[in-house]
């Protein structure tokens, strides 16, 4: 999820652990384990400093090794140990790095439960795993928890523990009737679409409303589904891949040796649904590659642009999204 929403629950969490009486009478506990929980809320995604050197090393990186397994046992030792040390409440590790691990654990859930995805299992396997049920900003889930938060304006923490708890049965709650959704519009779309040999529904921000692709030997279809009843499904816009297995490029060694360069290899070690596309460009070639998955107004924000010239060299690598940071998709 987006960084507000995971400092925001990981706050929330530090409230709801106030119903343990010894968090909510005790000052030095209670800011240990808010500090702990927002550091940990946020920590898998330290691997942003990647983008410091690169786009392209940002989308190899990114909810890699940092939200993996061993991540979610030596972040909570990294941060609730040096924590507990700090607010002087080293007796009490064991409660700071129960709630540290939560909050890591809670931040690497919602990642995988979004459209973009982890790669839980690095390093021993680079396959990304989402569950496309909610959408990177949650309206719902933020509001539920920001209430949470609110009340500590005129709530004592003992008080306002019970509040944060019935927060998170409701989230989860609310995140099971998402999944249910899912399944059942996914199940919808299979039988309409019974042909593709890929179905994939992507959350949008309205509860309403997703959108799917369906992968075809030649091509792709996507459009939106709409959670109504009667149940509609819209076809918006069929996008044609049949140059990844054919000569249309204006040559294949062109086309490969885009393929070498930085920005493609990470690129294609992340996308799904991928089209590809070629043309002259100036004195030399464009190569151009899409995610389908992140298709919005029948365009394609997501991708990468390599231009070579006429003796192949690479002139310029776009990696990344060709749209703002608030513009749809919210991935």
């Amino acid at each position: 999820m987006d960084t507000a929403s995971h400092l925001l629950l990981g706050a929330s969490l530090a409230g709801a652990a106030c119903v343990d009486p010894q968090v909510a009478e005790r000052p030095s506990l209670f800011f240990a384990v808010l500090t702990a929980t927002l550091i940990s809320s946020h920590a898998p995604d330290f691997d942003a400093i990647t983008r410091l050197r690169s786009y392209a090393a940002y989308l190899r990186h990114h909810r890699g090794i940092t939200h993996a397994v061993p991540a979610w046992f030596v972040w909570p030792i990294a941060i609730a140990l040096p924590v507990s040390m700090l607010f002087a409440v080293w007796g009490d590790w064991p409660i700071v790095m129960l709630y540290s691990w939560l909050a890591v654990m809670i931040h690497v859930g919602l990642d995988w439960l979004n459209a973009y995805g982890v790669q839980a299992a690095k390093p021993f396997s680079s396959k990304w795993h989402h569950a496309d049920v909610l959408c990177l900003f949650d309206p719902f889930l933020f509001a539920i928890h920001l209430v949470g938060i609110i009340s500590w304006l005129w709530m004592t923490r003992a008080d306002a523990a019970w509040l944060f708890v019935l927060g998170y049965l409701v989230s989860v709650l609310y995140i099971i009737w998402r999944w249910r959704v899912h399944q059942r519009l996914l199940s919808r779309l299979k039988e309409q679409f019974s042909s593709g040999i890929h179905h994939q529904l992507i959350p949008e921000v309205t509860w309403l409303s997703w959108q799917y692709v369906v992968e075809y030997e030649q091509h792709y279809e996507t459009g939106w589904i709409r959670h109504r009843s009667p149940l509609r499904i819209l076809s918006d816009v069929s996008f044609d891949k049949h140059c990844l297995y054919t000569k249309n490029f204006i040559d294949d060694h062109v086309l490969e040796h885009a393929r070498t360069t930085d920005g493609v290899r990470a690129f294609l070690g992340f996308a799904e649904r991928v089209i590809v596309s070629s043309q002259r460009w100036r004195n030399g070639y464009k190569i151009i590659w899409h995610d389908v998955r992140f298709w919005h107004r029948k365009g394609l924000p997501f991708g990468v642009e390599v231009e070579l010239d006429e003796q192949l060299r690479v002139v310029n690598t776009k990696v990344g999204w060709s749209k703002r940071e608030w513009e749809p998709p919210y991935v």
